[in-house]
C-alpha cells in the first residue's frame, strides 16, 4: 500500500493530466458533479455526493452513433465510433463504483454495446472511502461496502486527514501507479492500523444513519403480487412530477432513446438519455403500453427492486447513493417504497 501528502495532489493531477483527461469533483456554483480537471478548478473531496454520477463518461447523455446524407438522390452513411481519450476518474464513491458494474451487466451481455465498452475500456477508476457519509446515504442495505476497496475500482484510496493511502487492484491501476509512483512513499505499519480504525468509524457511522434500518427481505410476495399492489402504487404516483430528475441522477438508470436529427439534406442518428416516468418513453406506432403515471412509477421501481435482481441473481438495481431521497421535489424516494412495500405505514 502507498501513500501520498495531500499537498502533493495538484503536482500528482498535473502528471494524470499530461497523459490522460482528469476527471475530478470540481464544484461549481456550489454545486460537485465529475468535471474535467483544469489548474484552477475547485476540487472538493470531501463532500460525500456530487449532484449526479459519473455514469455519464461511460454512457453519455447524447452520443451520435450515425450520420447520413443525401446528395443528387444518392444516400451515403457514415458510422460514427465512439469517441473520447483515456481518461482517469478520480474520487468515486464506493456506490458509484459498483453502478459500474451493474450498468456492465446491461451493456456488456450479449450482443454488446460497443460505445459503451470503448467508454469502459479507456477509464482507470480510482475509488475514495467515505469518511462522512451523507444521512440520506444508505449503501450498505445494497450490499455496498463504503469503508473498503470496492470491487470493479482499479485503485482504492482513504482520506487519512493529511494523506491518503492508495491501494492498486488491477493492472490499469499498477501501470498507472508506476507512472507517477515519485509522488508516493510506501505506507508504514502504523498507517495501516490507522486505516483499520478509520474503516471502523466509518462502519459505525454508517449504522446510526436514519435510512440504516432498510430490510429488503420484508418485501414479500411474487412479482405478480408486488405488481397488483395498486393502492401503494397510486399514493406514491399522484404526488409524482414525472420530472424525470430521479432518472437522470440515479448511477444505474439506463434506459434510452433513439433519435433522427435531420437537416435540409443531411442529418445524424443518435441515441439520448431518456427516462421511464415519461408519458413518451416507449412510445410507439399504436401508442404507449404505459399510459398512466401510476404504471410508469410502478414500472421504475419494479424494475430496481424485482425485475433487475430476477435476472441478475438477485443484485437490485440500486446501490443506495441516496440521490433520489436528496433530490426529489415532492420526497419520492426508492426507500419509501421499500418500506411500503414491506408493510411499514411511513409517511410521504
Amino acid at each position: 500500500m502507498k501513500k501520498i501528502l495531500k499537498t502533493k495532489l495538484p503536482e500528482l493531477w498535473q502528471k494524470i493530466d499530461a497523459d490522460f483527461d482528469l476527471f475530478l469533483p470540481i464544484e461549481k456554483n456550489k454545486t460537485l458533479n465529475f468535471s474535467l480537471w483544469k489548474e484552477g478548478e475547485k476540487v472538493n473531496l470531501d463532500r460525500v455526493r456530487t449532484n449526479a454520477s459519473p455514469k455519464h463518461l461511460v454512457f453519455p447523455q447524447t452520443e451520435t452513433y450515425l450520420k447520413f446524407k443525401n446528395e443528387n438522390k444518392k444516400l451515403s452513411l457514415e458510422v460514427v465510433e465512439a469517441e473520447g481519450d483515456e481518461y482517469v476518474l478520480f474520487g468515486v464513491r464506493p456506490c458509484d463504483v459498483k453502478s459500474f458494474k451493474l450498468l456492465d451487466n446491461i451493456f456488456l451481455r450479449d450482443p454488446v454495446d460497443t460505445y459503451y465498452k470503448v467508454h469502459r475500456d479507456r477509464g482507470i477508476i480510482i475509488s475514495l472511502g467515505c469518511s462522512n457519509p451523507e444521512d440520506t446515504c444508505f449503501c450498505t442495505s445494497f450490499g455496498v461496502e463504503a469503508a473498503s476497496a470496492p470491487e470493479g475500482a482499479d485503485i482504492a484510496a482513504w482520506d487519512m486527514g493529511d494523506s491518503f493511502l492508495w491501494k492498486t487492484q488491477s493492472e490499469k491501476g499498477q501501470k498507472l501507479m508506476e507512472s507517477v509512483e515519485e509522488f508516493f512513499t510506501d505506507a508504514h505499519e502504523k498507517d495501516l492500523k490507522t486505516l483499520e480504525h478509520e474503516k471502523d468509524n466509518i462502519r459505525e457511522k454508517l449504522k446510526e444513519l436514519p435510512f440504516s434500518n432498510i430490510d429488503l427481505s420484508k418485501i414479500k410476495g411474487t412479482q405478480q403480487e408486488i405488481f397488483d399492489q395498486e393502492e401503494i402504487w397510486n399514493e406514491f404516483s399522484e404526488k409524482c412530477l414525472a420530472c424525470g430528475t430521479c432518472s437522470y441522477l440515479c448511477p444505474t438508470c439506463h434506459c434510452y432513446d433513439l433519435c433522427d436529427y435531420k437537416g435540409s439534406n443531411k442529418g445524424e442518428k443518435f441515441r439520448c438519455w431518456d427516462s421511464c416516468m415519461s408519458s413518451d418513453f416507449t412510445l410507439m406506432a399504436h401508442g404507449n403500453p404505459r399510459t398512466s403515471q401510476m404504471q410508469r412509477l410502478r414500472q421504475r421501481f419494479m424494475h430496481k427492486l424485482v425485475y433487475y435482481p430476477k435476472n441478475h441473481e438477485g443484485v437490485y438495481s440500486c446501490v443506495g447513493c441516496g440521490r433520489c431521497a436528496d433530490r426529489c421535489p415532492v420526497h419520492i424516494d426508492i426507500v419509501k417504497i421499500i418500506k411500503k412495500l414491506g408493510g411499514e405505514k411511513n409517511e410521504l
